[in-house]
């Protein structure tokens, strides 16, 4: 099948959806599939206002018409709800052609935690966005839910994995500083509740790895937090090994991959119950993987009690061969195949 998903997350952003839809593609081509990516690095791209890291594609309709009618694509998946996403649809809509999009971020929530737009608005115009969608996925029960709670339809399950050969325990000391290590892995930015993680006094030491627009301001306001910037992948499973909690003390993200890099590379995680860390523990005993509480500090020292044998054990339920069969499933051909699912 010849795929075309189309992004407005890409490099040289690293964040769960750029390695989502890496890993998707990767495991669909193992299993036979042709899959072409549509992102902003084909395009002359302008900063995000309040958000510079990250670069839209502006005024590429046409471009885009040209692309997709190039690939000829038996199945269409919009990944973002950016000017790609935007353009893609359009096309889609005035060509009848079906189409599925993903809901990977809680956008409304980021909008308002950073420019104080009431959710409703912003729901408003997903709605609309995401309502000519054959099937929108979303990556936990939890946020399938708080989607049709607040009226989308057609609203499937597209969950996520973990590549537990490059996120692997090994004895790895690259973080030069006083134990235990309260380790945060990234976007810097208000959304992520970062402070909330900073401000907590905790024994030994803080690490802060990622960058984003919060970043400036934070080495301002903790000095005594360790920084690292962007890592590769193969370094950030050094970091990982190398502290003894994870901290995640974001309370609008959908499902957190890095929760589960962490949990590979055996680092017990830290965070709050909501949707996310809750999806990505659910089942778990209590005392194995991490642990959930409404206090961060006390979620972080119980964490220090839990094994990283157990957090290892638990990422490894995760994998991203199981979630891109899922998204294959899910995807809604213009020519239906006798079998939509990849025989990986």
């Amino acid at each position: 099948m010849k795929i075309m998903i189309v992004t407005d997350a890409w490099d040289p952003q690293i964040n769960g959806v750029v390695r989502t839809l890496k890993n998707t593609r990767a495991q669909l081509e193992a299993a036979g599939h042709r899959v072409e990516l549509l992102t902003p690095q084909e395009f002359r791209t302008m900063p995000c206002p309040t958000y510079p890291e990250i670069r839209l594609a502006f005024f590429a309709g046409g471009r885009v018409t040209r692309r997709i009618e190039e690939f000829a694509p038996d199945a269409l998946h919009i990944a973002t709800e950016g000017p790609l996403g935007m353009a893609a649809r359009k096309w889609a809509i005035r060509h009848d052609f079906p189409f599925t999009t993903a809901y990977h971020t809680r956008f409304p929530e980021y909008v308002q935690a950073r420019f104080g737009l009431p959710l409703a608005t912003t729901y408003r115009f997903l709605r609309w966005f995401h309502k000519p969608s054959r099937a929108v996925m979303a990556p936990t029960p939890v946020v399938k839910r708080d989607l049709e709670a607040n009226g989308f339809d057609n609203v499937v399950l597209w969950t996520r994995g973990v590549d537990l050969d490059i996120f692997r325990v090994q004895d790895a000391h690259v973080l030069n500083s006083a134990h235990p290590i309260f380790l945060y892995v990234g976007r810097v930015a208000v959304e992520k509740n970062i402070e909330a993680f900073l401000k907590l006094d905790l024994p030994g030491s803080k690490w802060v790895a990622g960058e984003g627009p919060q970043l400036a301001e934070l080495r301002s306001r903790y000095p005594d937090v360790n920084y690292l910037g962007m890592l590769s992948q193969p370094e950030l499973a050094k970091v990982y090994a190398s502290a003894d909690v994870f901290v995640f003390p974001s309370r609008t993200d959908t499902f957190g991959l890095v929760l589960l890099e962490a949990m590979a590379c055996g680092l017990p995680v830290a965070a709050y119950p909501v949707t996310g860390p809750i999806d990505v523990l659910d089942g778990c005993p209590e005392g194995e993987g991490g642990a959930l509480r409404e206090d961060l500090r006390e979620a972080c020292l119980d964490a220090l009690k839990v094994s990283r044998a157990s957090a290892r054990a638990w990422a490894e339920r995760f994998s991203w061969q199981a979630a891109s069969e899922e998204f294959a499933s899910h995807l809604h051909p213009r020519k239906p195949e006798p079998s939509l699912a990849p025989a990986l």
